[in-house]
Parts: C-alpha cells; sequence; structure tokens
C-alpha cells in the first residue's frame, strides 16, 4: 500500500460507570460494524487504563473490497459520531448534547478551543459582555469598543448591527454572536433602571480600569523598514521576548487585561514566537541589522550549494556507466541534506523580518491604550 498512513485511530468513551468492559466491547464493534464493516477491517479493543472505559477503534484504510484509500473528511467524523451516538442510544447509553462539534465552518474554533485558546470571535463576545457590566445606554457601548480598537456600526447604518475587529476585512454580524438587538436593549435597560447599578458606575467607568503593565520601555525598539546604511535599531530578539513574556504573565494574572484587541489575538501563536525567539538566540541574532545578514548569509550559502547541485546533475546526465550515475546521485542526496534545513532557516528568518513591524506597532498601541487608560482612571479619581 502507498502512502505514510498505516491505520487511522478513533476513541469512543464512556461515562464512568455507565458499562461494563463486555457492553463496550459490543457497543465498539456494532459501530465499527456500521461505518466501516462492508469496506474496511477495524481492530476493536477496550481500554480499562481511565475512570472512563472506552473502546479504540483502528481502522485498516485499505479496502478490502476494492483496494481504495479511505480519505478521512471531516465528513467522515461526523458521520462516525452520529452512528457512535445512534448506537448508544440503543444500548440506552448517553451521549454528548452537542453532537454537532464539526459543523460547517467550525473545524478550526473547535480545535482552537481543544487546545485551550480563545478565537477572534470568543475575545469579540468576552468585551462586548465586559462592556454590558458598566454601560446603560448603546452610546457607551460604542464609545468603549471604539476606545479599544474596533469598529462597530451605529442603529439604522446596516440592517443588522455588526462588529469588526482591528486587521479584519469583513464585520461580523452581533447577533451571530448571541447579541441580538432585543437582547441588547433588554441588558441595556436592566442597568437603566437599576438603582444599584448607578451608584457601580460611578465607580467603575465603562473602560477596563485595570490595564496590563508591559515590562519594558520600548523606546529603544525603533525600527526602519528599508535597510540602508543606517539599518534597523530595534532590538528584535528583545521584542519578541517582551512579547513571549507579556502573554506567559497575562496567562498567571487573571484580573489583568491586554488593551489591544491585536495583541490579545497574537496570543494563540504563543509557541511560535517562543520557537523564533530561540532560533535567534540560538543564532546570535539580536537586532534587525543581524538578522538582514543572516538572510542574505543564508541565500548566499543556498545559492552556492544549488550551483554545485546543478553541476553534478549535468555530469550524471552525461555519466556512461551505473557506478557513476549512482554516485553522482550520492552527491546530489548530500548536497540535498545540506540544503533542507538552510531553507527552513531562511523560511523562519524571513518571516521574523516580516513580522517584527506588525509587533512593533502592536506592543506602541498597547503603551498607548494603557497611557489613556491611567489618564482616565486618574481624572475619574480626581473628580470624585
Amino acid at each position: 500500500m502507498k502512502g505514510k498512513v498505516v491505520a487511522y485511530h478513533g476513541i469512543q468513551s464512556f461515562k464512568p460507570g455507565e458499562v461494563t468492559p463486555e457492553e463496550a466491547f459490543e457497543i465498539g464493534k456494532e459501530t465499527a460494524r456500521r461505518m466501516w464493516g462492508d469496506e474496511y477491517q477495524v481492530l476493536v479493543t477496550v481500554h480499562l487504563n481511565t475512570e472512563s472505559t472506552h473502546c479504540h477503534l483502528i481502522l485498516n484504510p485499505c479496502s478490502f473490497k476494492d483496494g481504495q484509500k479511505f480519505k478521512n473528511k471531516i465528513g467522515d467524523h461526523i458521520e462516525l459520531r452520529k452512528v457512535s451516538d445512534e448506537v448508544c442510544r440503543e444500548y440506552g447509553k448517553s451521549v454528548l448534547k452537542d453532537s454537532n462539534f464539526y459543523s460547517k465552518g467550525k473545524k478550526k474554533e473547535y480545535w482552537v478551543r481543544k487546545n485551550g485558546q480563545y478565537t477572534h470571535r470568543d475575545m469579540i463576545k468576552g468585551d462586548i459582555e465586559y462592556a454590558l457590566q458598566f454601560c446603560d445606554c448603546a452610546d457607551d457601548v460604542y464609545r468603549y469598543l471604539k476606545s479599544i480598537g474596533y469598529t462597530i456600526s451605529k442603529p439604522g447604518e446596516r440592517k443588522h448591527l455588526t462588529i469588526t475587529a482591528p486587521g479584519w476585512q469583513r464585520p461580523v454580524r452581533l447577533d451571530t454572536l448571541g447579541f441580538t438587538r432585543e437582547y441588547l436593549n433588554k441588558r441595556l435597560n436592566e442597568n437603566y433602571n437599576d438603582p444599584e447599578f448607578i451608584y457601580f458606575k460611578r465607580q467603575y467607568p465603562p473602560y477596563k480600569p485595570k490595564a496590563f503593565p508591559l515590562l519594558y520601555e520600548i523606546e529603544e525598539l525603533e525600527f526602519t523598514a528599508q535597510h540602508s546604511n543606517n539599518t534597523a535599531k530595534i532590538l528584535v530578539a528583545l521584542l519578541f521576548l517582551l512579547i513571549i513574556r507579556t502573554f506567559e504573565l497575562l496567562h498567571e494574572m487573571k484580573e489583568e487585561f491586554l488593551l489591544s484587541v491585536d495583541l490579545r489575538h497574537e496570543v494563540k501563536d504563543l509557541k511560535q514566537y517562543i520557537s523564533d525567539y530561540h532560533f535567534m538566540r540560538n543564532n546570535s541574532i539580536e537586532t534587525m541589522e543581524d538578522l538582514y545578514k543572516d538572510i542574505e548569509n543564508t541565500k548566499a550559502e543556498i545559492t552556492e550549494l544549488e550551483k554545485q547541485r546543478s553541476d553534478i546533475d549535468n555530469k550524471r546526465r552525461r555519466a556512461k556507466t551505473p557506478d557513476n550515475i549512482h554516485f553522482y546521485k550520492e552527491q546530489r542526496k548530500e548536497l540535498t541534506k545540506q540544503i533542507t534545513p538552510l531553507r527552513k532557516r531562511l523560511k523562519q528568518a524571513e518571516k521574523i523580518w516580516n513580522k517584527s513591524p506588525h509587533l512593533l506597532e502592536l506592543v506602541k498601541q498597547e503603551q498607548s491604550l494603557e497611557t489613556q487608560a491611567k489618564q482616565k482612571i486618574r481624572i475619574k479619581e480626581w473628580s470624585r
């Protein structure tokens, strides 16, 4: 069988104490039979090593019927969930309520949440929900969301209320996030008619009162986009370290917030930032000038090795004996082994080069928003 996939693996889990091993085995076999039994071989095992008894389904991707390979598409995931739920109900066992976990357009969101992260839409919902704690009119909500970078349509501008996060080309309808006009009006009216809310609102203004303090001053992180004789003063390694440490502290300090929506959206890329930072440290890259030189040197190395490989290809084509042909092929393989990591290094370095200006702007934006928030707090405290 061609291809790298030897088998596909699925898990069918049950509530603790809900099934015996024998019942789990029967349910697992029936699920496999209905899902793949007329085309594919499936190994079904029952494991008792966790609190929840569960079945492992190991699928041979090569069909015994016609030799076709199993494609493992999203539709198959949905179908397997349906079949499993159907069999479990027949045996009188419980199933998850959210059985349509792979509905159209939701795959990416599912895996983001599965990794304990938040999608852009989750962040928007959180910001709107926060605003509704401190606002009793639509104008207050509008001003707050605008102050942290969102663009939101006013009543009458569009058929549906929409919100646009920074960097997004298309607006998102509020009702698709659960914020219908009726729901928003109800929440705002409840605040407006609540005597205690008036006092509460005076104590806490309608913006996040605790800004997250950036760790370093960023005046040193000056960036020159065009590489010239005065190339790039930005300390790019420090910039990435600043981003990484900020996100790590943000995770630890639950009551603190990043005010910049754009910067909060970058949290999902923390692992990549850590990888990029280690790449720079391992290659002694501190500034944009160092990064530029590394990119140019790597390009030169790749060009030279590719030239050598091309020469070897020409010699191989002119070779007369199998031994000579084999010799040149081996030489070519060795050069390819040298070129592959260099291309990977170049790709990562160029990505860091292209990303750094944007990150610097996000850090500056966050610092500016924090300064504005602190000024509002001081004005509020002074006016009491």
